[in-house]
């Protein structure tokens, strides 16, 4: 190295959507479009997406004095990078309006000029289609999860593989590369229990087996018969004067067409004597039945083909929530067929590392009629 001169820093983008997963611990599955976000806060919604990509950046604070990060404006990025003391550099003024999605467009295409080794986002799937649409696969970017849909296959498993991911890359450990699919849902379909997920576009995403998550799959047939038998076994150990608390997805949901009553697909629904107590519950919702049924189980199943076991499709079970659940009063079921494509592991993303060493390690999951196995869930 020529005496005097240094090596010019790292340039990294960081864009993050402040009001992505917003809707989610309050049962709006989702927070695009301004009316959403309105009735979102009108129900009390917190921002969570600061947080996740907080976390992101502390596993790339040993590289700080190394990286300049060309920052989304204000809450973009720009507010939280400078707290946590990197250099910064935002991409464009700050709007005198709420964030949108064109301004992540804004922000991605800006960055693609910048001379930009990585792009870091931190949303759910509406963000990486606005980073997708703007960059392709032009630029190698990683998604900080932090939304309520995450159905695309670009993101981390959760915010400090993001940031594990992103500081292997920078260090020239993470060599490998994949082009991931971006996929979103529409959200009105969604609320109203209809999942329609599309291919939006890709992304080129540095890959490291365990810190990427896998694509969202849809139920194969031959998992419905076995659905119903899980169902049928479900029933037969209930206690049906225990409120039961029938979380997000197919499995789930066989146990309400069992008994001839119509929940909700995406939502959690709550049962108790063979009737449908109460449909489609948020946060609040939940922890107003904990006080008054002080005996209640949940019964939940890993989401999609990732194996989130909390933390995805299904943050109506917060951490508070879950905090007073407990283990003992949540009961994990999935068919022989989705935990062998899930590798028999389980995973988690409540958001609070405490809640996550409580609910990791073995679970006794109800995989049919009478039947068991044992299935660890990790961090």
């Amino acid at each position: 190295m020529t005496e005097g001169r240094f090596p010019a820093p790292l340039r990294v983008g960081l864009l993050v959507n402040p009001v992505a997963g917003m809707g989610g611990a309050v049962g709006l599955k989702g927070t695009d479009g301004d009316s959403v976000l309105a009735e979102a806060r009108a129900r009390g919604a917190v921002p969570r997406a600061q947080a996740r990509a907080r976390r992101a950046l502390e596993e790339l604070r040993p590289l700080a004095d190394r990286i300049l990060l060309l920052c989304g404006p204000g809450p973009m990025g720009e507010d939280l990078a400078r707290e946590m003391g990197f250099s910064v550099q935002p991409l464009f003024p700050a709007p005198d309006r709420p964030t949108r999605g064109e301004d992540t467009a804004r922000g991605a295409a800006l960055l693609e000029d910048a001379g930009t080794s990585l792009v870091l986002f931190a949303g759910g799937d509406g963000t990486a289609r606005d980073v997708a649409g703007a960059l392709g696969i032009r630029i190698p970017a990683v998604g900080i999860p932090a939304g309520v849909k995450i159905h695309s296959a670009v993101f981390a498993t959760d915010p400090a593989s993001a940031g594990r991911l992103a500081a292997s890359f920078l260090e020239g450990k993470a060599r490998q590369e994949r082009e991931l699919e971006v996929m979103d849902l529409d959200e009105e379909a969604y609320r109203q229990g209809r999942v329609s997920a599309r291919l939006f576009g890709f992304l080129r995403v540095p890959y490291q087996r365990g810190r990427v998550q896998g694509l969202k799959s849809g139920t194969p047939a031959s998992d419905r018969a076995q659905q119903a038998a899980l169902a049928q076994g479900f029933l037969e150990i209930r206690d049906p004067k225990r409120l039961t608390l029938v979380g997000p997805g197919t499995t789930p949901r066989a146990v309400l067409d069992e008994l001839g009553l119509e929940g909700t697909l995406l939502g959690v629904d709550a049962l108790l004597e063979d009737r449908l107590l109460a449909r489609d519950l948020n946060e609040r919702d939940l922890l107003d039945l904990l006080d008054r049924h002080p005996r209640t189980l949940a019964l939940v199943t890993p989401i999609g083909g990732q194996g989130f076991l909390f933390g995805r499709g299904n943050l109506q079970f917060s951490q508070a929530v879950l905090r007073r659940l407990g283990r003992r009063d949540i009961l994990p079921v999935a068919t022989p067929g989705k935990l062998q494509s899930l590798g028999g592991v389980l995973r988690l993303d409540t958001g609070d590392e405490e809640v996550d060493r409580m609910l990791s390690g073995p679970w006794r999951v109800l995989t049919g009629f009478r039947e068991w196995a044992m299935v660890r869930a990790v961090l």
